[in-house]
């Protein structure tokens, strides 16, 4: 059983089962060569994705596949299924396994070979190669029962078919993340903040995330459990990665802080990886007897797979959590990120993001600088933090809202870019973006949607991900990118707020 509670998981150990659909009528022989040429159609699609693809004896009669969709629910291992006609597979026969199944759904319309044989096509190939006609029979009865699936078109050979199912299949394994998702609050909300309220009970049927709260003092006890060996460790660790400045280093007027930053991240770690814990919040209003507002542990952790949302935002720290399994071993990372403050210059808009101490370094290339800085909120002492910028290059943000009848995502494209000048005296890590299609369009849209001020900031999957995640989560999706207009998008915002409240029912 893969374990989707790790902080790094290896997607390698989700499966996703590769189905095919056919019928007795054809004998014995033709099913056996349709077995072997699903199987090598398995083979070479699955040398190319990062979880295991686990070909399927063909299916070809009801109760066959009824028990493969139970067989799919029961197995943890499991995040989602392909499922192919090779030949023509009667679309009554999957009605009640596809009523049944209750993973995500990949249809791929493919066919065994590239080129058809024109000097030797005859109708015993045709029986055999008819993917075009029963596919099509398989997308209707899929349409007739209103099952959320995902349909790439193209054969298996073709880099952008495997590029699409790579994209569903990382979108399935962040579903699964969420689905077994344990998530801490080290405190409340931040008061009188709207958005970073919701409906936790919702939450977990929608997303399976277990949301709840323990009392910042427990982790402070977790803390104080810390050994100074540990610490030491750790803080020799900082001094290897990070560029630390002198005041922080051993020897050092303030190398106190950065133990007790050390000290943090150890007790942090040791309270989240004893309670099963993928994702958390802090609030900055509730630190207890902490000695600091976590900065730098979080971001590490953050930068290791763990979800996070600050001032007890926990519907952020699910997206962060998503997106960091998602983009699993693809260059890039993901993070809270916070739209901060703008730069306003006609035909050059640009938005620097950041937050007060929590954005993960994976977001950078570069050797970021561990230093030491006023924060002049939360009452503790000065924080420890990491400070870099994000690299340049495409990126996504994405916000999750509560607008009472349903969750609601908004993803804006946007493109990180280089800073225009130096900002010496901003101590926090930071990204700074052009929106899509541009910044007045952008930010427009997003106010019209409600969206939070809180985001994932995903570097290392697009939007293409978001889209299969809301699909399978069925959760509402609006995307604000190059071909988006105002008006388009208002449109948007009303006839979804029709089709969500219809399509929950009475």
């Amino acid at each position: 059983m893969p374990d989707v509670t790790s902080a790094t998981p290896d997607l390698s150990s989700f499966q996703v089962w590769f189905l095919t659909g056919s019928q007795g009528l054809y004998g014995e022989e033709t099913l056996r060569q349709v077995a072997e040429q699903s199987r090598r159609i398995a083979d070479e699609l699955g040398g190319s994705l990062p979880v295991t693809l686990v070909w399927k004896p063909v299916l070809t009669d009801p109760d066959a596949i009824r028990r493969a969709a139970l067989a799919a629910n029961a197995d943890d291992r499991v995040i989602g299924l392909v499922a192919w006609m090779h030949t023509f597979s009667p679309a009554k026969m999957w009605i009640t396994g596809l009523d049944t199944l209750r993973k995500p759904l990949l249809h791929l319309h493919t066919q065994a070979n590239v080129d058809l044989p024109w000097s030797s096509i005859d109708f015993d190939f045709m029986n055999l190669n008819q993917a075009a006609h029963g596919d099509r029979e398989f997308g209707y009865i899929q349409a007739r029962l209103g099952i959320p699936r995902a349909t790439v078109v193209g054969h298996v050979s073709d880099p952008r078919v495997v590029g699409d199912v790579d994209t569903w299949a990382r979108a399935a394994a962040g579903f699964a993340a969420t689905r077994s998702l344990k998530l801490a609050r080290f405190g409340d909300n931040m008061r009188y903040v709207a958005v970073t309220e919701g409906d936790k009970t919702e939450a977990e049927l929608r997303f399976g995330v277990q949301v709840n709260t323990w009392g910042v003092n427990e982790l402070a006890d977790a803390v104080d459990a810390s050994l100074d060996s540990e610490v030491d460790s750790l803080v020799a660790e900082y001094e290897d990665l990070y560029d630390v400045v002198a005041e922080l280093r051993s020897g050092g007027e303030r190398h106190s802080s950065l133990r007790d930053g050390a000290r943090i991240e150890l007790g942090l770690r040791s309270f989240l990886t004893a309670g099963g814990f993928g994702a958390f919040t802090t609030s900055f209003e509730d630190l207890g007897s902490l000695a600091q507002l976590p900065g730098l542990a979080v971001q590490r952790l953050m930068a290791e797979g763990y979800g996070f949302g600050a001032e007890g935002d926990w519907k952020t720290a699910i997206l962060v959590r998503a997106a960091n399994v998602m983009g699993a071993g693809l260059p890039g990372g993901a993070s809270l990120m916070e739209d901060y403050t703008y730069h306003l210059a006609p035909g050059n808009e640009l938005i620097l993001g950041a937050h007060m101490l929590e954005v993960s370094p994976s977001l950078t290339t570069s050797r970021p600088s561990l230093e030491i800085h006023p924060l002049g909120i939360g009452g503790k002492q000065d924080p420890v933090r990491l400070v870099f910028t994000a690299d340049p290059g495409p990126a996504v943000v994405v916000a999750m809202s509560d607008m009472r009848d349903r969750f609601r995502l908004v993803a804006n494209v946007v493109e990180n870019v280089a800073l225009p000048e130096p900002m010496p005296h901003l101590p926090v890590g930071h990204a700074v973006w052009k929106p899509a299609p541009d910044f007045r369009t952008s930010a427009a849209a997003w106010l019209t949607a409600g969206a939070a001020h809180h985001t994932v900031m995903s570097t290392a999957v697009g939007i293409d991900a978001f889209r299969h995640f809301a699909d399978m989560s069925r959760t509402e999706l609006l995307v604000i990118d190059e071909d988006t207009t105002l008006a388009g998008f208002q449109d948007r915002v009303r006839w979804n707020a029709a089709y969500h409240r219809l399509a929950q029912g009475l």
